[in-house]
C-alpha cells in the first residue's frame, strides 16, 4: 500500500531553483535515505513532504489517516502543557488546574506530554477513584454507578490505547538516548541544546509516529546510542514508513532499503540501501557516459560520411548523404551526463619530521568540581599514530583535547610533546572563527602575507566562489563553517593534528575528500570522532576513557573484534562491522595476488592494442581524406574496414572499463 508519494514536486527561491520535477513513491514499511551534497535540498524535501512548506509546484499525497512526525536538524525543543500545546518557557508554571497531572517541564514530564490523552485519562481516573473511595455507605446508588461505569468505561480506553506502559516505554527510551535516572527531574530548560535535540528525538520515538521524518538525528549521539538508535529503527513496526537524511553511511546501511538521490535539482530513486546505491549510481554514470560517447562517435562517424558523399558530388553519393543525414535527424540524441556537483578537495602539507615521541601524558586526572571525568591516565604518542579518543558523551573526550591544547589546566598529572612538533588543530564547534567578518577577511587575517589570489584559490577549494566570499561568518551554515575552518587549518604547517569531531556538519564526499587528505597526511594524528566509517577507514590505535582509558593499537575491526572476544556486550549492530577472517588466509591471499597480476597484464595488453587500432582508425581516415578520397570502391572498403576496427576498439574499451572495475574491487578486499 502507497504511504507517501510525490508527483512533480518543485521548490523555488526566488528565480533560483532548488528542486524541480521531484516525483518517487514509498510503500508501507520502507526505509528510505536521503542522499545529496549538502545544500542540495534534502531538507526542504523532507519540509514538504511534512507539510511544512508548500511546493511552488507539483502535490505530496499522503495516505490516509496516517500521522506525520518530523525531527529537524538542532531541533528547537518547545515545552508543552498537558493538552500537547507549546508555552513560552519564560511563561509562568500552572500548578492549580494540573497539579495531579505528571506534565510538567522536567525531562520526564516532557516525555509523557507527548501522550495528552493518556495523561487527562490518568488524571480523571484518579480523581474517579478519588471520588469513589469517598462515598459514604448511603450515598445513592445511582451516583455509585455512574461514577463506577465512567471508570469502567474510560480505564477500558485508558488500557486499549496503552495506558499501563506509555510511561515505561518513556523511561526506556530516555534511558538509550542518555539520560539516565539522574536526569528525568531536570527542568528543561537547564538542558544545552544538544541535549534538547535528544529529548526532541525521544519524544517523537515515543510517539512511533505513521510517517517518521528524521534530519540528522545522529547529531549529538554518542557511538553505544547511535547504535541504539540503528536498532531502534531497524526494528521500526513494518507498517511504518522512515524517511532519512544522514552523513553517517554506516548508519544509513543499518536503517534504510531505499535511497533517494539528489543532484543538480533532480531526484532519483534506487531500490536498494546506501552501499548498494553508491555502486549503482556510479556503474549507471559509467555506462551513461559511455553510451553517450559512443552516440558521438557514431554522430561524428555519419557526419564524415555525409561529408565525404557531398564531396564525391554525383547523384547517388548526394542521396546516399541525404538518407544519412534523415537518419541523424531521427536519431533520439543523448544528453551529455552533468559533471558530479563539485566536492571540496584539498591536501594537508606537514611541517617536517617530529620526533619518535610526539606527546606523552603522564597520571592525568581531571575533571570539574566533585565531578571526575578520568584518573591517572597515561599514554605515549608515538610518530605516525593515528590515535582515536573514544567513550560515551560525558567522558571527557573533548576535556582530554583542550588538556593537550593547553587550554585546560589537569588536576594532576602532565603532558609533554616530543622533538620539533608543531600543532594544528580543527574544532568541532568552529570557535576559532570571528562572527563579524566576510569568509575572505577571516582567511586572509589568519595569513596576511598570502596575496588575494593565493587566499581566493585556497577558498575555492572548499566551494567558496563568488558572491559566497563575501558572507558573514554569522550566516554561514555548519557545513560552511566547518569547511571555512578546514581552509584555515590546511594553510598552516603541522606534524600533529588533532581533530574534534571533524566529519561533523560535512556531507558524504566532503567526508570522503577528507579520509583521503588524511590518509595522505604524513604525520601523526590524535582524533575525536563518532562516525564509524571515518574511524574504520583511519584508526591505528584507540584510547577509550569509557573502559578506564585503556591503550589498544590496531585498527577498528581489530578494536571490535578484541572487545568481543574479551567477553564485552558488544550490541549486534557493532559487531556486524567486524568482517570475518578467512579460514585459510594464505590461500586467498594468494589467490587475490593471482588475479590482480593478471589484471594488470590484460590491461597492458589492451593498452598496447587500443593504441595500436586508435592509430589504424587515424591511418584510415587520412586515406579517406586523401589519396581514396576520389575513388569510391576504395573508400567503400576503407569505410567498412574502420567499421569493423572501431567495433573491435569499443570491445577493447569495454573490457578494459570492466578490468578497472574488477580491480578497483580487488583492492577494497
Amino acid at each position: 500500500m502507497i504511504s507517501i508519494s510525490t508527483n512533480n514536486l518543485a521548490y523555488r527561491i526566488g528565480d533560483r531553483e532548488i528542486l524541480g520535477n521531484i516525483s518517487f513513491s514509498l510503500e508501507e514499511g520502507d526505509r528510505l535515505a536521503i542522499v545529496g551534497v549538502n545544500g542540495s535540498g534534502k531538507s526542504t524535501l523532507l519540509r514538504m513532504i511534512a507539510g511544512e512548506a508548500a511546493p511552488d509546484e507539483g502535490e505530496v499525497y499522503i495516505a490516509k489517516n496516517k500521522i506525520v512526525g518530523m525531527l529537524h536538524q538542532d531541533d528547537a525543543f518547545n515545552i508543552v502543557d498537558a493538552d500537547g500545546h507549546a508555552i513560552p518557557e519564560d511563561a509562568p508554571q500552572d500548578d492549580t488546574p494540573s497539579a495531579a497531572s505528571p506534565v510538567d517541564r522536567t525531562v520526564f514530564g516532557q516525555m509523557v506530554a507527548v501522550f495528552p490523552e493518556l495523561c487527562r485519562a490518568e488524571v480523571r481516573l484518579a480523581e474517579l477513584q478519588a471520588s469513589l473511595d469517598s462515598l459514604a455507605e448511603s450515598a445513592p446508588p445511582d451516583t455509585v454507578t455512574r461514577l463506577s461505569a465512567e471508570y469502567e468505561a474510560l480505564n477500558a480506553r485508558f488500557i486499549r490505547d496503552g495506558g499501563l506502559y506509555y510511561k515505561s516505554r518513556c523511561k526506556s527510551i530516555l534511558t538509550n538516548l542518555g539520560f539516565g535516572e539522574e536526569m528525568w527531574s531536570r527542568s528543561v530548560t537547564t538542558l544545552s541544546g544538544g541535549q534538547r535535540t535528544r529529548l526532541a528525538l525521544a519524544r517523537l520515538l515515543s510517539r512511533e509516529p505513521d510517517i517518521l521524518i528524521l534530519d540528522e538525528p545522529t547529531n549529538h549521539l554518542d557511538l553505544d546510542t547511535m547504535v541504539w538508535l540503528e536498532g531502534h529503527l531497524a526494528a521500526y513496526p513494518k507498517t511504518k514508513t522512515i524517511l532519512l537524511v544522514s552523513h553517517d553511511r554506516l548508519f544509513l546501511d543499518r536503517v534504510t532499503n531505499k535511497t533517494l538521490d539528489i543532484e543538480h535539482n533532480r531526484a532519483k530513486l534506487y531500490r536498494a540501501k546506501y552501499a548498494e546505491y553508491a555502486e549503482m549510481k556510479k556503474k549507471d554514470r559509467a555506462e551513461a557516459e559511455k553510451k553517450y560517447e559512443l552516440q558521438q562517435r557514431e554522430i561524428a562517424r555519419q557526419e564524415a560520411y555525409i561529408e565525404q558523399q557531398r564531396r564525391w558530388g554525383r547523384e547517388r553519393n548526394i542521396i546516399a548523404a541525404e538518407s544519412r543525414e534523415k537518419a541523424l535527424a531521427r536519431m533520439e540524441k543523448l544528453e551529455k551526463p552533468k559533471a558530479l556537483p563539485r566536492s571540496i578537495r584539498f591536501t594537508l602539507t606537514s611541517s617536517g619530521e617530529s620526533g619518535n615521541e610526539v606527546a606523552e601524558a603522564k597520571g592525568l586526572t581531571m575533571g570539574f568540581g566533585s565531578n571526575i571525568l578520568f584518573r591517572n591516565l597515561s599514554f605515549l604518542v608515538k610518530k605516525h599514530d593515528r590515535l582515536f579518543i573514544w567513550g560515551p558523551n560525558g567522558c571527557g573526550k573533548s576535556t582530554l583535547i583542550k588538556l593537550l591544547l593547553g587550554q585546560l589546566e589537569p588536576l594532576s598529572g602532565t603532558i609533554d610533546f616530543g622533538y620539533n612538533v608543531t600543532v594544528g588543530y580543527y574544532d568541532q564547534e568552529n570557535q576559532n572563527l570571528d562572527e563579524d567578518n566576510t569568509v575572505l577577511d577571516e582567511l586572509w587575517n589568519a595569513y596576511p602575507t598570502l596575496t588575494e589570489t593565493e587566499i581566493r584559490n585556497t577558498l575555492a577549494l572548499f566551494l567558496f566562489r563568488g558572491q559566497d566570499i563575501e558572507k558573514e561568518v554569522r550566516v554561514l551554515s555548519g557545513g560552511e563553517r566547518a569547511r571555512l575552518t578546514f581552509a584555515k587549518l590546511i594553510l598552516s604547517k603541522m606534524n600533529l593534528l588533532i581533530l574534534d569531531e571533524p566529519t561533523n556538519h560535512l556531507d558524504i564526499e566532503s567526508r570522503e575528500a577528507l579520509e583521503n587528505a588524511l590518509r595522505a597526511f604524513d604525520g601523526t594524528i590524535i582524533a575525536v570522532s563518532h562516525d564509524r566509517y571515518f574511524t574504520r577507514q583511519l584508526a591505528t590505535r584507540f584510547i577509550d576513557l569509557g573502559d578506564g582509558g585503556r591503550d589498544f593499537r590496531g585498527g577498528y575491526d581489530d578494536y571490535m573484534a578484541w572487545r568481543e572476544a574479551r567477553g564485552d556486550n558488544l550490541p549486534a549492530v557493532l559487531n556486524a562491522t567486524v568482517e570475518s577472517v578467512p579460514k585459510d588466509e594464505y590461500a586467498e591471499r594468494k589467490r587475490s595476488n593471482a588475479e590482480k597480476r593478471r589484471i594488470e597484464k590484460r590491461k597492458a595488453e589492451i593498452a598496447r592494442e587500443i593504441a595500436r587500432l586508435e592509430k589504424k582508425i587515424a591511418d584510415i581516415d587520412d586515406l579517406l581524406f586523401g589519396e581514396a578520397a576520389t575513388d569510391y570502391v576504395r573508400a567503400a572498403e576503407l569505410t567498412d574496414e574502420k567499421t569493423v576496427t572501431e567495433d573491435r576498439l569499443m570491445q577493447l574499451y569495454e573490457e578494459d572499463e570492466a578490468l578497472a572495475a574488477n580491480g578497483e574491487a580487488q583492492n577494497e578486499e
